[in-house]
């Protein structure tokens, strides 16, 4: 397996283990894929749920740009409610999960199709 494929089993395993949801293994690969070469980057990889303006690249980059969604409160508070359920005392919150989690959130699959 290549180190991407290892990443994208260990990304399902937080999503099974840690927030109790069955992965679509199509959709996580793709949204893995789309991350680019972060995944590979420790600080990178991870979002971290305490600092603003992480939380505001999330936003910004992959909310707005990536799927498309207008700026609105609704964003922060799907964002938010993302952090809780990875759980905030969970200091590895992947990037792929994260951006999977809200993905679904938003029902945006079709921007990965």
């Amino acid at each position: 397996m290549s180190k991407r494929d290892d990443l994208i089993v260990k990304y399902a395993a937080d999503l099974k283990d840690k927030i109790g949801v069955t992965p679509d293994m199509d959709l996580l690969t793709k949204v893995t894929i789309g991350c680019g070469p972060s995944i590979y980057n420790a600080d990178a990889a991870t979002v971290s749920g305490s600092d603003a303006s992480e939380l505001a690249t999330v936003k910004n980059n992959f909310l707005i740009k990536k799927l498309g969604l207008e700026d609105s409160e609704e964003l922060d508070k799907a964002i938010d409610t993302v952090i809780e359920k990875y759980g905030k005392s969970n200091r590895n919150k992947y990037r792929a999960v994260v951006y999977y989690l809200l993905t679904q959130h938003f029902k945006k699959e079709s921007v990965y199709k």
